[in-house]
């Protein structure tokens, strides 16, 4: 398994993360826990910062917060002078909760409610991204109704396929998000936008996928969305000033990711955008990206402990540990691939190939096919490394299973920024009918 950001092994011959014992955080707060790694999660945010924000002022990063949302984490996006994508009343909530600066947040999704929408409108939040024609006309209503403006992106398919699992690609024109250039229909809601009083158009978004690993994929897409800031110019005599790309880079999972560094990213974008605004004579646009995966993916780490070992004589060994796919789903979902080491083995040499298996009562709860680790037993504890992004926030209770704690580590110090859940709180919003009595 990679070491990602301040993981080492310790003279115990254990995994350390954040100067914390992974044996000793297992034992004090449970498993299966998801572990964050504060200082690499700085540093990853610092990076970004860096090359997008210092060296080109006028842009932003704004945070994904679907991929890992609590408190905490609004807490140090904030510190870290980036900005916030939500995608529901809940993300919105949970940020404002620990006062985040409401004119950095920016409000996506292709189903927004009219409850959500007056929240939002009441928070006096920076952006709304506007995915379709029914969202532009309830916005336009309830600003209306509410005597307030709207600022607004509208949400574009560039009509880019980027290579990655198909649930996971978003640009193209068969797409749930947004409005396709190729049909028009992008520039007719450009069109209806400007024709309204209540919103202000400010400028296009567009997102291409997850995961993505082709530096060249982002290349096309600016060029794409600054070819469509030309068209709109043309068509109405207006320039917006502001781009959204989107995010979607790749982040190293298993052997085969081979991630190019940020600041490739941050060159090949704003090259891109500078020479297309040159040749197309038009200002260069404030550049917004929305990294979430990429900020946080390798800062999780998810510690199990080990129970049942079944040997099927000449065809596999299967481990099962005391999580799965309630508390990651991407395996069942994507076939997401992952790394792991023994927490408690990490100076045993690996000599036994096995299959990780959760407890879920499903055949699909595979969490890893196949992976050569030191013998284990009944006891050992798993740690399976890159579960910072999309493990928390798509954990569910399936068979009734309570959602896991996660813990923040720096310097030695642990703290929890997530309860694990009881049995208690399974049971607190049902209710048995009188007649059921």
């Amino acid at each position: 398994m990679k070491l990602h950001g301040t993981m080492t092994i310790n003279e115990q011959g254990h995994l350390s993360i954040g100067g914390c014992d992974a044996v000793e955080l297992a034992e004090k707060f449970g498993t299966p826990l998801y572990v964050m790694d504060e200082d690499h999660l700085r540093q990853i945010c610092q990076e970004y910062y860096q090359s997008f924000m210092v060296k080109y002022p006028r842009n932003e990063v704004i945070y994904a917060s679907k991929a890992f949302m609590t408190k905490a984490m609004a807490r140090i996006i904030t510190q870290e002078k980036l900005g916030l994508d939500v995608v529901s009343g809940g993300e919105l909530y949970t940020a404002m909760q620990v006062g985040f600066a409401p004119e950095r947040i920016y409000f996506h999704g292709n189903n927004k409610s009219a409850e959500e929408i007056e929240y939002a409108l009441t928070c006096k939040i920076g952006r709304f991204v506007v995915d379709n024609f029914d969202e532009l006309e309830l916005l336009e209503r309830l600003c209306q109704e509410k005597g307030t403006r709207a600022k607004i992106l509208l949400r574009v398919q560039p009509g880019i396929e980027a290579h990655t699992h198909q649930y996971i690609r978003t640009g193209q024109i068969d797409s749930k998000f947004g409005m396709a250039i190729a049909t028009g229909q992008a520039l007719e809601i450009v069109q209806k936008a400007f024709s309204h009083d209540a919103v202000e158009l400010k400028g296009i978004h567009c997102h291409i996928g997850s995961q993505i690993f082709e530096i060249d994929s982002f290349h096309h897409a600016a060029e794409v969305m600054m070819g469509f800031l030309k068209k709109i110019k043309e068509v109405t005599g207006r320039e917006l000033p502001e781009l959204n790309l989107g995010g979607g880079f790749g982040i190293y999972y298993e052997e085969n990711d081979a991630p190019a560094p940020i600041s490739e990213f941050a060159e090949i974008i704003m090259h891109t955008v500078t020479q297309k605004a040159e040749e197309l004579k038009l200002n260069v646009p404030k550049v917004i990206i929305e990294p979430g995966r990429s900020i946080v993916g390798t800062v999780g780490t998810t510690l199990y402990t080990v129970g049942s070992i079944k040997n099927i004589p000449g065809i596999r060994t299967y481990a099962a540990v005391d999580g799965g796919m309630a508390d990651n789903p991407r395996p069942a979902l994507y076939q997401a691939k992952y790394e792991a080491a023994v927490a408690n083995k990490m100076q045993e040499e690996a000599t036994e190939v096995v299959s990780i298996t959760g407890k879920c009562c499903e055949s699909g709860d595979m969490l890893i096919w196949d992976i050569t680790l030191p013998g284990m037993q009944n006891g050992d504890l798993l740690a399976v490394s890159g579960t910072g992004a999309y493990n928390y926030s798509m954990s569910s209770n399936y068979n009734r299973l309570p959602r896991p704690a996660v813990v923040l580590v720096k310097q030695g110090q642990a703290d929890l920024i997530v309860a694990r859940e009881t049995y208690a709180d399974l049971v607190r919003n049902d209710l048995i009918p009188e007649r059921l009595a």
